[in-house]
């Protein structure tokens, strides 16, 4: 009677047995695990050399007011190049004149390069020679381009006062592009958009090119033209692609320098400054290195702040 109960029992419990793993299994574990930090530490070393270590003793250098003269002293001064930075009517100018620079660039590269990719999706003749002329820009040198870009919009008999004077007569006379702050601005976003677009074009080809072709038989099938199959097809399956192409457009809008020092130089009286020519005007112009390491985090701080907002939002948008 007791072991037919007993026999019940073990029947209705079922039995779990822990399986420990052996010696010899943990010692491959150990072995992997050390050969995949054998394989990590020369690149993090690396890294750490080239990046961390640069970027920590700038952090510090933003704390001083630094001198280069040997043996000059370089008081500690806590926050106040970033307070100085805060008030200064020319740094908060610069950051308004990247916010515009990125408010009208990275549209515009996202439209059109997006135009194109669809375009250059299709069965298009010649297909790969339009590729390789919208993405030549991107190659060419940023100091090449805006020298001719400098040129093209120049005061006298530029390209671009033909166009506006000449041939689409919007303007009585010649404009001095680089003698105002807005006619400045309006060519260097003129030049980042041209450059940027098949950089754009080239991301958004190849997650077009990744949507399955039976989704779009499929809304063909059900009657759907090719505006909506773009619209409920397409767009929805390179969300991930249009997140990592906005974010980074935007991080280098705030970035822009080149052409600002090559095309004005931040004038005329520093209205065309963006913080990095305003940080390198104060660094190796005015060898204020202090602050203008403040500047340079201060941008850092802004974009990463901008970047992480923009990613919470597209998450939280795919989600919904």
């Amino acid at each position: 009677m007791v072991s037919t109960q007993l026999t019940a029992q073990l029947s209705a419990e079922p039995t779990t047995i822990s399986r420990r793993p052996s010696a010899a299994g943990r010692r491959r574990r150990r072995r992997g695990v050390f050969a995949a930090y054998a394989f990590v530490l020369p690149g993090f070393a690396l890294y750490a050399l080239v990046m961390l270590y640069p970027a920590v003793q700038t952090l510090l250098l933003s704390m001083r007011d630094w001198h280069i003269a040997p043996g000059a002293v370089s008081p500690w001064v806590g926050i106040a190049n970033y307070t100085k930075a805060f008030g200064d009517p020319i740094f908060l100018n610069s950051l308004l004149n990247s916010a515009v620079y990125t408010a009208v660039t990275v549209p515009l590269q996202i439209v059109i390069g997006l135009g194109l990719a669809v375009l250059l999706d299709s069965k298009l003749p010649g297909r790969t020679a339009f590729r390789v002329l919208f993405y030549l820009p991107v190659v060419t040198s940023w100091v090449v381009v805006s020298l001719l870009f400098q040129y093209m919009f120049s005061s006298g008999d530029g390209a671009a006062n033909a166009v506006v004077v000449d041939l689409l007569h919007v303007v009585p006379n010649n404009v001095a592009w680089f003698q105002g702050r807005w006619t400045a601005i309006a060519a260097i976003c003129i030049l980042g958009t041209w450059k940027g677009i098949g950089w754009s074009m080239l991301i958004f080809l190849a997650a077009l090119t990744g949507v399955p072709k039976e989704l779009h038989e499929a809304a063909a099938i059900d009657g759907a033209g090719a505006f909506k199959r773009f619209q409920h097809v397409s767009l929805p399956s390179i969300r991930p692609a249009m997140t990592v192409v906005v974010i980074l457009l935007v991080i280098g809008g705030f970035n822009v320098f080149i052409s600002v020092f090559l095309m004005t130089g931040g004038g005329p009286d520093n209205q065309t400054q963006v913080p990095l020519t305003y940080m390198y005007d104060q660094a190796f112009k005015y060898y204020k290195f202090g602050y203008g390491s403040a500047i340079s985090f201060s941008l850092t701080a802004l974009v990463l702040v901008i970047s992480g907002i923009q990613y919470w939002w597209t998450r939280r948008s795919t989600r919904m």
